[in-house]
């Protein structure tokens, strides 16, 4: 019974990261300023860390967890460039 529920938990969970990147994707392409595309890409790398998350709850294999930690760590030296690159309008000095 709880594996029953464990899975159709993760699926909910799944369905909705879905929709969530389907929102970011909308705004990143309507956005009025590169702000608010920085904010989405930001968005988006932590839905699809939570969706690689959830792949590995539901499979149990210890490789999505990693995949995840390198998404996390990629997705911050990202940030930090495109915030230093709208600040400044370079990111190497």
């Amino acid at each position: 019974m709880t594996a029953a529920i464990l899975l159709w938990s993760v699926s909910i969970a799944q369905a909705m990261l879905v929709i969530a990147m389907g929102c970011n994707a909308y705004r990143l392409i309507r956005g009025p300023r590169a702000q608010d595309r920085v904010l989405c890409l930001d968005a988006m790398y932590v839905i699809a860390m939570l969706l690689i998350l959830t792949m590995g709850i539901r499979t149990g294999s210890a490789i999505y967890f990693e995949a995840a930690l390198i998404i996390a760590v990629l997705g911050f030296a990202s940030s930090v460039a495109l915030a230093k690159f709208l600040m400044r309008g370079e990111v190497i000095e």
